[in-house]
């Protein structure tokens, strides 16, 4: 089934309303209603008394018109009687105070009581829906993340280290702690990397942020485990942030879950653009994809303008369904829109939902509607097909965590860098896929390791057998700089990838804000449009692998900048720098031929292509995230699936904001 549904918070709503809401919803379309997940108070209004009837019968009126549930655990915001047990469980911030009541995510997810307490009611509820066969899964907790750093998640961190390395000499050691005189003679005396003037030590900081990433997924696999007990045929979710949420390995959080979902918004009140990028939306999807190698959901897909204080743009007419058929496009076979109906009052007043504060529909309903009606016709067909993709993307949490430890240039970010080098590989209209490090990589022909800093010699095992078996693999600038322990190599860079590189890094320069570095790229190299380095020049030295480009400013004009070596039966790339998007769309086509990737549909910048194969059969999605009609040319015969017109050839015009899903007529 292809569930397509909506948030809905009935405990905000008269009684009376619930029925006129179930009607609408089902007119809609939608079969699947998500309830819960902010609902402790109701749940458990005080210690160890429950009440479940309001919901049960929430629930039963969902169910008459064949709407099924995902029931949300309420752990993310906890009733002011849970809170008052003990000012411990709130969160510690990175300047030592704590969180204060009133918002959510209050928190430590180390305290023993508020684990004892997510226990009980997680568990009460387990075993009050365990037969209701309307529910189809449990979504854990709500968008998991900060951290916290309290005494009690000292101690935690200090038995974290003890598995970790044993004894305190190889702590010491690996860290590098006879710096500034830090050696330790006892776990205790080992600090939580608080904010102050100074930076901590970078291995300490690095496996605090690893420890802290570490706790949520044991908080969440408490509750897995629980409802896996308890509920055994059902499925099990959690709501991520997408691929610019940087605090979670995301890796790690979805290992233990039956599917990822996340939730989805282009337009916020931090984002009050009158553009939306329409990439970053698209890299979410692909990461969410990639945290298990399957098809995902979007648990919460913006249905207005979103905001707290301020309230964003609101979604264009044609937008809500360009971004729903922009996530199925990449793998999803789930969606549901945040919210039903906007709320009168809380933090969260002004995030819009599918109705506005007075609930009567308009034209959001009306535009979801009409998706429901082609999900209706489309679902079945849809749901399951795969996406196959030759280029992986390599997202390593350990470098991103490194880089919020020491990102080297002012001016640079890991979560940017990587969005650039996917928008550069978006623009060839072809799939891609992110990965981790350690993932088999043999079903890939060319793949990215975008500042690929740390690097153990687990990874670089893998990456050179996926070179030695003809792949091509490109590094960019800062990669292979630390090992595990967050402590730069002792050899020269990119240290354990040096080999494969045939290339090593003589020196590099951190360049001042607003200065580039405009590169020649040798005679020969079909690399079209200029190429400028921006924030970091790594000045190579090869006697084995082939000059592709040369800085051509500063002290070190001519020395190599980007490298090609032969390495097996494979390839590998160095580029010695960052870019732009666009230098990263003028350097994909080149790249790709050489692991012999075909691009796309040549199309302009405003078009998206993407691909799902089913049972033999390939559905080519194409959308317009433009603001004016697009021509496609297609050289096969195709029966466009959301019109039925058939058959479709040669020249197509794709209106503003509207989308195609096209199937090859054999």
């Amino acid at each position: 089934m292809f569930y397509f549904g909506v948030d809905y918070y009935p405990e905000h709503w008269p009684e009376e309303r619930w029925s006129y809401d179930a009607d609408l919803m089902a007119e809609a379309g939608f079969n699947i209603a998500r309830l819960g997940e902010f609902a402790w108070s109701r749940f458990e209004p005080s210690e160890g008394n429950y009440d479940f009837g309001w919901l049960d019968r929430a629930i039963e009126i969902l169910s008459d018109r064949e709407i099924r549930i995902v029931l949300g655990t309420p752990t993310a915001s906890a009733p002011p009687w849970v809170m008052a047990k003990s000012p411990e469980m709130f969160r510690m911030l990175p300047n030592g105070s704590r969180v204060p009541y009133g918002h959510r995510r209050e928190y430590c997810p180390n305290n023993p009581t508020y684990i004892d307490l997510s226990k009980r009611i997680v568990s009460a509820l387990a075993e009050h829906y365990a037969e209701r066969l309307e529910i189809t899964g449990w979504q854990i907790d709500n968008e998991f993340g900060d951290r916290c750093y309290c005494p009690i998640c000292a101690a935690a961190f200090h038995a974290w280290l003890r598995d970790r390395y044993g004894t305190l000499p190889i702590l010491n050691q690996v860290w590098g702690t006879a710096f500034w005189s830090h050696e330790y003679t006892d776990w205790n005396q080992i600090p939580t990397p608080l904010a102050d003037a100074n930076p901590h030590n970078p291995g300490l900081a690095l496996d605090f942020k690893r420890f802290a990433s570490d706790s949520y997924v044991a908080f969440q696999k408490m509750q897995i485990d629980i409802l896996r007990g308890k509920c055994p045929g059902h499925l099990i979710t959690h709501n991520f942030m997408g691929f610019k949420y940087p605090k979670l390995d995301y890796f790690d959080l979805a290992r233990d879950l039956d599917f990822v979902s996340w939730d989805n918004y282009l337009r916020m009140q931090w984002t009050i653009n009158d553009g939306v990028d329409s990439r970053a939306a698209a890299l979410g999807h692909d990461t969410m994809r990639g945290l298990k190698g399957r098809n995902f959901w979007v648990m919460e897909q913006q249905s207005g303008g979103g905001g707290w204080e301020c309230v964003s743009v609101s979604p264009r007419p044609g937008e809500i369904r360009l971004w729903t058929y922009q996530a199925i496009a990449h793998g999803a076979d789930g969606i549901i829109y945040f919210r039903w109906r906007t709320n009168r009052f809380g933090a969260e007043q002004y995030w819009h939902g599918v109705l506005d504060h007075h609930g009567i529909p308009g034209h959001r309903y009306e535009e979801i509607k009409r998706i429901g009606k082609e999900i209706r016709n489309l679902g079945e067909t849809l749901v399951g097909a795969r996406i196959e993709s030759d280029v992986a993307l390599l997202l390593s949490y350990d470098s991103r965590f490194s880089f919020q430890v020491q990102q080297g240039n002012p001016d640079f970010d890991y979560g940017e860098h990587f969005q650039d080098v996917y928008s550069g590989f978006a623009q060839q209209n072809i799939s891609v896929d992110v990965v981790q490090p350690l993932d088999d990589l043999d079903k890939y022909r060319l793949v990215i390791a975008p500042a690929l800093h740390v690097v153990s010699d687990a990874v670089a095992e893998n990456l050179k057998r996926f070179v030695q078996g003809c792949g091509v693999l490109v590094f960019s600038a800062r990669c292979g700089v630390k090992d595990v322990a967050n402590a730069v190599v002792d050899r020269q860079l990119p240290g354990v990838l040096s080999e494969m590189c045939g290339t090593v890094v003589e020196e590099y320069d951190s360049l001042p804000t607003g200065v580039e570095n405009e590169l020649e790229v040798d005679h020969g190299i079909p690399i079209e449009g200029a190429i400028a380095a921006k924030y970091w020049c790594d000045v190579l030295k090869t006697d084995q692998a082939r000059v592709v480009a040369r800085y051509t400013r500063n002290y070190y004009a001519g020395k190599p900048a980007i490298t090609l070596n032969n390495f097996g039966d494979g390839k590998v790339v160095y580029l010695g720098t960052f870019g732009e998007e666009a230098t990263y769309a003028s350097i994909a086509p080149w790249l790709m031929s050489l692991a012999g990737v075909e691009t796309g549909i040549n199309t302009s910048r405003a078009i998206e292509v993407g691909v799902r194969i089913k049972n033999d059969k390939r559905f080519l999605f194409i959308l317009n995230h433009g603001a004016k009609d697009e021509v496609i040319k297609l050289d096969k015969q195709y029966h466009d699936l959301l019109t039925d017109i058939k058959p479709i050839t040669g020249d197509i015009h794709v209106a503003p904001l509207d989308v195609k899903i096209l199937i090859e007529i054999a």
